[in-house]
């Protein structure tokens, strides 16, 4: 089915930037459409995601990848490990394979300071397998919907919250999403408006995993004042 992009709406937009270098060194290089798209895309996940290496089985379970590759064939996996191929021989990205416990894994970085080192820190095992293996859901237990986390959280939707809700699940990854509703919860603080503050957070600085024990993530902040003043004021 044929669909149009909308355009982009009005107000406040987040942007990811891209190396000039890109344009005149590696674009030029590229041949193929879902090589582009799959670059394009492990850019995204390091500025939103703050994810320096990434795995093949994630890459292969990411939705807005997959569906983005679909456009180009009945099989988009295929397309994927094509695009991967492609980037590596190109010298985009890094590729490893690396033995785990958990068994073993294609391993992707872009190739920068920030993925060589990564990447380097991976096959030492410094990452910790918990940064570079995803745990699969059941298959039983899939993902619920943004709506679906509120409703079922905090209460009904208004028709102007549910421009907000579909908004944020186009935005943000939907485990992060799941999990701010998650500490919404447990912080006692079953508001929109707190749950937009730390996607927002994690957005512009890097989520952080709650496992690091970090100082401010053992005391639950997960946002910073500023942001807890401009929300809390409405």
């Amino acid at each position: 089915m044929n669909k149009r992009f909308e355009g982009f709406p009005a107000g406040e937009l987040r942007y990811i930037s891209v190396p000039d270098l890109f344009f005149t060194g590696l674009v030029p290089l590229v041949d193929d459409l879902g090589e582009m798209k799959v670059i394009l895309h492990l850019i995204w996940l390091r500025q939103r995601g703050g994810k320096k290496v990434v795995t093949q089985e994630e890459l292969s379970a990411d939705e807005t990848l997959i569906a983005s590759l679909s456009v180009l064939g009945d099989d988009p996996v295929e397309h994927l490990q094509e695009g991967l191929s492609r980037a590596i021989q190109h010298g985009a990205l890094l590729h490893e394979t690396l033995k785990t416990p958990h068994g073993v894994h294609e391993v992707y970085a872009l190739n920068d300071v920030g993925g060589r080192s990564a990447m380097e820190q991976a096959r030492q095992g410094q990452l910790g397998v918990e940064r570079v293996v995803m745990v699969e859901r059941p298959a039983a237990q899939p993902r619920p919907n943004i709506f679906q986390l509120y409703e079922d959280n905090i209460g009904l939707i208004s028709p102007l919250l549910a421009d907000e809700l579909r908004e944020a699940e186009a935005t943000y990854p939907a485990e992060w999403i799941e999990e701010a509703f998650r500490i919404a919860v447990e912080n006692n603080v079953r508001k929109w408006r707190y749950i937009q503050a730390i996607l927002e957070g994690w957005a512009t600085r890097g989520r952080q995993d709650r496992s690091t024990g970090r100082a401010a993530d053992k005391e639950k902040r997960w946002y910073t004042d500023e942001e807890f003043e401009r929300f809390f004021k409405h």
